[in-house]
């Protein structure tokens, strides 16, 4: 996963030749790319990631990365450009941008960050290089050749689930001509998105002084790679002269003591009790509690309960849930946990009505809002499901995971003109739309919808076969 994540940020960047001065600050006129392009770029792209093992699947994790993300993206240069945040379980210190705004964290950076503002510093990093639009400057260079580098990336992804060498191989193949052009461009985008992400980070309320303390950090732990590696498999080339350059710029700033949100280390503790064993899990949060080796005992205590859910231990799973809520702590990951704990003791109607007490205190949470209607769905609530559901799509029309839970619920109410419908849209939402047209077609094949749904669905088909045929 390390060769693919590293090939899909750099295959739109090998193609170019060498800048000699920086960009200006948000000058878009000199993208081949529109943003709309850029954005269906990016979109395709993520349909091979998603589909990827190491694609992390996890809506308390997007919550928390959209939430820190926007929080980033509404003071950096252009707030009006579209973000997607996303995680991936990799065990190298690295995060990318897409074409869009696609915005990919590997799981380790979550743990290895020492702070939140060391995470967040990251992340403004990558939103500059969005906003900044360096992969739209990298291919108007050579548009025939950055185009071509887009389907060097699809090539890389699927070879990368099993063969990383063969995806590494393909990449350099497709991008053999501006290798000795590469490193320069890079280290100006690199220095770019340094000078803009220390200002997001300063506006955003965080401490800036991070991003150097993090960047010499790193390239503390990376000297060997930094000597030996091939220069193409590097996304952010760390050096003395770039840490010196961000050192530079945050001098006269202020240090901020921010603390640590509770969010920040939930998802921590959540990622370390997924990806160890569970057994190994529920001893390592045993001996970070009995050593007081915490960051925060709320957050040391729930990794404990996720461990001991995962080990199937529901019993003592629910006395140490008992302990961490004596401590107070209030957020929406704890009523999940408490949730879930309950309905692992199979206490169905306690898990029902705790998410919907959370989901009345946390509306905007979409993980309370999917485990809430499936259990709903599970529960012969169908009916009580799709009222949670269309009320949240009318806030994000575009999220794939409702329509599937929509879908569910409308199979388990008997309307398969319905249920194909949704599933059209959940087909669309990761841009399967040969599979959508299908559903659409299989919707009106059914006969148990009325006139209006009908004519919504013939509207739709018509709506995405025009598109389809737009399509190279």
């Amino acid at each position: 996963m390390r060769v693919l994540l590293t090939t899909v940020a750099l295959a739109v960047s090998l193609t170019c030749a060498q800048a000699n001065e920086l960009p200006e600050l948000g000058d878009a006129s000199a993208a081949t790319l529109s943003p709309a392009q850029e954005r269906a770029i990016g979109y395709n792209v993520m349909r091979q990631i998603r589909a990827s093992p190491a694609y992390l699947d996890d809506a308390e994790i997007k919550d928390y990365l959209d939430g820190l993300g926007y929080r980033l993206v509404a003071v950096s240069p252009d707030s009006r450009q579209d973000f997607s945040f996303f995680a991936l379980l990799d065990n190298a210190v690295n995060a990318f941008a897409l074409p869009g705004g696609f915005i990919g964290v590997h799981s380790a950076l979550l743990l290895t960050s020492q702070s939140e503002s060391e995470l967040a510093a990251v992340l403004s990093h990558e939103i500059a290089h969005v906003t900044q639009r360096h992969i739209a400057r990298l291919i108007a260079a050579q548009q025939r050749q950055g185009l071509a580098s887009m389907a060097a990336i699809a090539v890389a992804i699927l070879a990368a689930r099993s063969n990383p060498q063969a995806a590494a191989g393909a990449i350099a193949a497709a991008q053999a001509q501006a290798l000795s052009n590469q490193l320069a461009f890079t280290r100006d985008n690199e220095r770019e998105a340094d000078r803009v992400g220390v200002q997001i980070l300063e506006r955003s309320g965080f401490d800036p002084h991070a991003m150097p303390v993090f960047l010499e950090r790193l390239q503390k732990a990376t000297r060997v790679l930094e000597s030996g590696a091939p220069v193409y498999l590097r996304t952010h080339p760390v050096t003395y002269e770039r840490i010196a350059d961000v050192q530079n710029r945050t001098y006269a700033l202020p240090y901020r003591q921010v603390p640590d949100s509770l969010e920040f280390q939930l998802v921590r503790a959540k990622l370390r009790a997924m990806q160890k064993d569970s057994q190994q899990a529920v001893a390592f949060f045993d001996d970070l509690l009995a050593d007081r080796k915490y960051a925060n005992e709320a957050a040391a205590r729930y990794g404990l309960v996720e461990s001991l859910l995962r080990r199937k231990n529901v019993k003592r799973a629910t006395e140490e849930l008992r302990t961490l809520k004596a401590l107070g702590a209030a957020h929406p990951m704890l009523v999940s946990l408490d949730a879930r704990t309950q309905l692992a003791a199979k206490n169905r109607d306690a898990a029902l009505a705790i998410y919907a007490q959370g989901l009345a205190d946390y509306p905007t949470r979409r993980s309370l809002v999917y485990e809430y209607a499936a259990l709903l769905i599970d529960a012969g609530r169908a009916a009580d499901a799709n009222v949670i559901l269309e009320n949240r799509m009318q806030k994000d029309p575009d999220d794939g995971r409702l329509y599937e839970l929509q879908a569910r619920a409308y199979g388990s109410l008997g309307n398969a003109m319905l249920k194909h419908r949704s599933l059209a849209e959940a087909y669309l939402s990761i841009g399967q739309l040969p599979m959508a047209i299908e559903q659409l077609q299989l919707a009106l094949k059914n006969s148990d919808g009325d006139f209006y749904n009908v004519s919504s669905i013939e509207a739709r088909l018509r709506e995405l076969r025009a598109l389809s045929a737009k399509q190279p």
